[in-house]
């Protein structure tokens, strides 16, 4: 296993006991989000990098009992909350690593990744693979529940424009991902950034 992967599996393995109490108010945010998919019943959508599994129910009610959710990440503690968190009934849950998916090209129909970007460690690499398992016009949703300001303030750092999740610099890394930006939205109270999969 790589250095950059055993450094975000000790992270968040430190983390998934208490991760969904120390942010219990983020429900809506995720539901919010998700809706900003427009999945129809029957997709097939990838939550990559899902943790404890908070934007599976949303997802699963999206795509209804005809669709297919998928979770993955890298961390097994953090698959474990999922589960113990009843999480599991609404996806299947995969140990994975969102930079090579266990997954055949062009098979979904969406993407949503909350706060996977900055824990990329090759990030244009990591979204052309993201690009690859969604099918030509399908779509990613990047999301964190709070903004980059915010999100800086709570971490005590200042925002930068060497930020990858900077309008300037997440453009320009997506189209050389395979994907074209849509919208942006950095806001105190969620960030959103969705692409679309050319046709």
């Amino acid at each position: 296993m790589s250095d950059d992967r055993t450094h975000v599996q000790e992270f968040f393995a430190a983390r998934a006991a208490d991760w969904d109490s120390r942010f219990p108010d983020d429900g809506p945010a995720y539901a919010a989000a998700v809706a900003e998919l427009r999945l129809r019943e029957g997709d097939r959508v990838l939550d990559a990098g899902c943790g404890t599994g908070r934007a599976l129910a949303p997802l699963r009610a999206a795509v209804g009992p005809s669709g297919v959710v998928l979770g993955a990440d890298l961390t097994p503690a953090m698959l474990e909350a999922a589960v113990r968190a009843g999480r599991g009934l609404d996806g299947q849950l995969l140990l994975a690593d969102a930079a090579a998916l266990p997954l055949r090209s062009e098979s979904l129909d969406a993407v949503f990744a909350a706060g996977l970007i900055a824990h990329l460690p090759r990030p244009g690499e990591n979204l052309r693979e993201l690009a690859r398992v969604v099918r030509p016009g399908g779509t990613l949703a990047l999301f964190h529940p709070i903004g980059r300001a915010a999100l800086a303030a709570r971490q005590g750092r200042r925002i930068t424009p060497e930020d990858l999740r900077a309008e300037g610099r997440l453009g320009p890394l997506l189209a050389g991902s395979g994907w074209h930006m849509t919208s942006y939205v950095d806001e105190d109270a969620r960030f959103l950034a969705l692409a679309v999969r050319p046709v």
